[in-house]
């Protein structure tokens, strides 16, 4: 059986782990969860030496990197040469998720369908405000480095736009630069591929829900639940977004000097003018894992191993019928911060065997009791034949969990479908 070495700590990183387990693996999670089998809380995500150790001590030669900061921090360039194998871009090619700027600078290099925006400095707060005026404040603000899903503020106004800016200053003393982009409309889907920089094979088209409240209210967050796949990704959208960013990206990663084998994400917006690109992530998305990985029949196992041994393009990708639904569970008072947490879990042992639990934010007391530690404490994913009963399904399975000042967005896998996509113009 393989040793596998799994880095993170969150429900995205149980999601992998439990897919793994069900291809055979045996994984161990660096530093995992309370709910996470196989965790080892002593050993950080970004302790290479001590990862390295333990793989040695374990005779585990394959490194997964779930989120992103071991990939900024240049993990697979760190295990280079040895005979440790690390799945994810080295530290050159996550910058396409690290740095905003940096980002959109590649996208404008190689023809990639995306917004326009223009560059700022912290120095600069005042050529800012003023281009925010001249757009009417109809507007994006990105911090450019990595913010934990939280560095986007989506602003319909002149006021909104001054306190994003307003916000970014009090986030980070000294000197930082950002990205103001035009506001763009029309749908968001989640595009997730694996790639060995050459073939990349496309998991199940899927929506993310990234403000806290009902509707598309509320502040942002890193995600309050998904569902796949997407009735209206049909394959005339799915052919678009092919033709208008997935594959000039590949030329350009081609073209650039770095190798890339890894997760490759796509934040897709469709507008009336067609499909644009607002951000690259260089690993599985969070929430959108959580349902990606039971919808995947194939052996995730094999496609990992098939990507760092160059052979994708031999490969198919099997998903099962019928349609995923994940929500989360976040404590009261997420996303600001100072929130309570430490609250007993109940319910996860009456939950359907068709639904699975992962655990983002949870830990044991003293006394061996699971309780709420972070933000989003866990995912719960259901399967249905219809969307409407996976959506059923699962809400109904968050009934059965609680702990103190739980709280679930009341409206994930439910938008309105839209009628219109692009336009006839495109």
């Amino acid at each position: 059986m393989k040793n596998i070495v799994l880095l993170g700590s969150g429900a995205r990183e149980h999601a992998m782990a439990w897919k793994l387990t069900q291809d055979g693996a045996t994984v161990h999670v660096l530093p995992g969860n309370a709910g996470i089998p196989g965790s080892h809380p002593d050993i950080s995500a970004l302790d290479f030496p001590a990862i390295k150790a333990f793989c040695e001590a374990h005779d585990a030669r394959l490194v997964v990197v779930g989120p992103e900061a071991p990939l900024a921090a240049g993990v697979t360039d760190y295990f280079a040469g040895s005979d440790i194998r690390v799945f994810g871009p080295g530290r050159a090619g996550a910058t396409l998720e690290s740095s905003k700027v940096w980002s959109k600078n590649f996208m404008r290099r190689h023809g990639v369908a995306t917004a326009q925006s223009w560059q700022f400095r912290s120095d600069k707060l005042a050529e800012a405000r003023a281009k925010v005026a001249e757009l009417d404040g109809q507007v994006v603000v990105k911090f450019d480095g990595l913010a934990a899903g939280k560095g986007v503020y989506v602003c319909s106004s002149v006021e909104e736009a001054h306190a994003a800016l307003d916000d970014l200053e009090q986030q980070h003393s000294g000197w930082f630069s950002f990205l103001l982009e035009e506001k763009l409309s029309g749908p968001e889907i989640s595009i997730i591929g694996i790639t060995d920089g050459n073939a990349i094979r496309l998991l199940s088209p899927s929506q993310d829900h990234k403000q806290l409240l009902a509707h598309d209210q509320g502040p942002n967050t890193g995600g309050m639940g998904a569902y796949c796949p997407v009735p209206f990704a049909d394959d005339n959208i799915l052919a678009a977004i092919r033709t208008d960013i997935i594959d000039p990206t590949l030329e350009g990663i081609r073209a650039e000097p770095f190798d890339f084998k890894g997760f490759l994400y796509f934040g897709v917006m469709l507008t009336p003018q067609g499909p644009k690109l607002l951000e690259y992530n260089a690993r599985l998305g969070d929430p959108e894992a959580e349902v990606l990985l039971p919808a995947l029949e194939s052996s995730f196992l094999e496609l990992l191993e098939a990507t760092l041994d160059g052979t994708l393009a031999q490969t198919t990708v099997r998903q099962r019928p019928g349609y995923f639904v994940g929500l989360v569970l976040a404590s009261g008072g997420y996303p600001a911060a100072g929130f309570p947490t430490g609250f007993p879990i109940s319910g996860l042992d009456q939950l359907p065997a068709d639904v699975q639990a992962f655990h983002g934010a949870t830990r044991r007391t003293d006394s061996g009791e699971l309780a709420t530690s972070g933000g989003r404490v866990l995912v719960l994913t259901a399967h249905g034949p219809e969307l409407p009963i996976a959506v059923e399904r699962a809400y109904a399975a968050a009934e059965m969990v609680n702990f103190q000042d739980k709280y679930v967005r009341s409206d994930i896998g439910q938008r309105p479908e839209p009628t219109l996509i692009f336009s006839e113009l495109r």
